[in-house]
């Protein structure tokens, strides 16, 4: 006797971006995209992700219906994945997200229409979780996180924030699965930051492959130099990942491995207080950072 499959409706929008977010997803190697989009990846379940502008075949006022009708057809019952920060300059006329009846519809609009509606939002990415470069000084644009944008509105949802410029293919498959399977994660599931503690929970300083040349007090004075890369710039004691162990293009390297500095792109205060990349983090600064995303 076949057992029913439950669909688990999805839209993912993107904002203010570079679209690499939705690259990286691409990279996905187990499961892959191909597996998530048409597999039950969670026995019994089915991720049903009705869009997605980058990789879906269709376009233009079709698609945008698609949106409207998986709102009406499923009130608290879809998963709103968000690419990218929400513009609100000028009522967010510097991006859109399509059209209808030849009506510009700003992503901050819809945004906010979709969320109200959602079951919970899950943030793809550092532009989304908090901002990142397009929320960066001097910030023309008026981006904001989407925990921001949801704040101002009075629109309370649970919120999930899988950072990384961009994040790795397993944070954003593996969150949406861990939901799945278990429902909307709680509090001790989260860290300060609304970061699973799966992928986000300890320190890539903890775990990095350079860190024996650390405790011997032996540092690169270069990128290509043997040692650890603390004293040019590198922001693994200040950034929370599982990069140093989870590696990134199905196991081949990652950031530091390869000679550059961790960036912190996973961190709330990316890009303003981990810059500039080359420059070796002193205590003053490391403190300030850590009130900052701390409390």
């Amino acid at each position: 006797m076949s057992t029913k499959t439950a669909e688990i409706p999805a839209v993912w929008i993107t904002g203010a971006s570079c679209t690499g977010c939705s690259v990286s997803l691409l990279n996905a190697v187990s499961p892959t995209v191909k597996n998530l989009l048409i597999d039950p990846v969670i026995p019994g379940k089915h991720l049903n992700l009705r869009f997605h502008a980058t990789i879906m075949a269709g376009a233009g006022e079709p698609v945008m219906q698609v949106l409207q009708t998986t709102q009406k057809a499923n009130p608290g019952g879809y998963l709103l994945l968000v690419e990218g920060s929400v513009v609100t300059k000028d009522d967010g006329l510097y991006c859109t997200i399509g059209e209808t009846a030849g009506k510009h519809i700003t992503f901050q609009d819809k945004f906010l229409e979709l969320a109200k509606d959602s079951l919970a939002v899950v943030c793809i990415g550092t532009c989304s979780s908090f901002g990142g470069i397009p929320a960066a000084k001097p910030n023309p644009s008026g981006s904001k996180s989407v925990s921001q944008a949801l704040a101002e509105a009075g629109i309370k949802k649970p919120v999930i924030n899988v950072p990384g410029c961009p994040p790795h293919p397993d944070w954003m498959l593996g969150t949406v699965a861990m939901v799945m399977l278990k429902g909307l994660p709680g509090a001790d599931d989260l860290d300060y930051a609304l970061r699973p503690k799966a992928f986000y929970g300890k320190l890539i300083h903890e775990n990095c492959s350079r860190r024996p040349y650390f405790d011997a007090g032996k540092f690169a004075k270069r990128t290509s130099d043997e040692g650890c890369l603390f004293s040019i710039g590198c922001k693994g004691p200040m950034t929370y990942a599982d990069c140093s162990t989870r590696l990134w293009n199905n196991g081949v390297s990652w950031c530091v491995g390869a000679g550059s500095p961790c960036l912190g792109c996973c961190e709330p205060t990316f890009p303003d207080d981990t810059q500039p990349v080359f420059e070796k983090l002193n205590q003053d600064r490391l403190s300030r950072f850590l009130i900052k995303t701390r409390g």
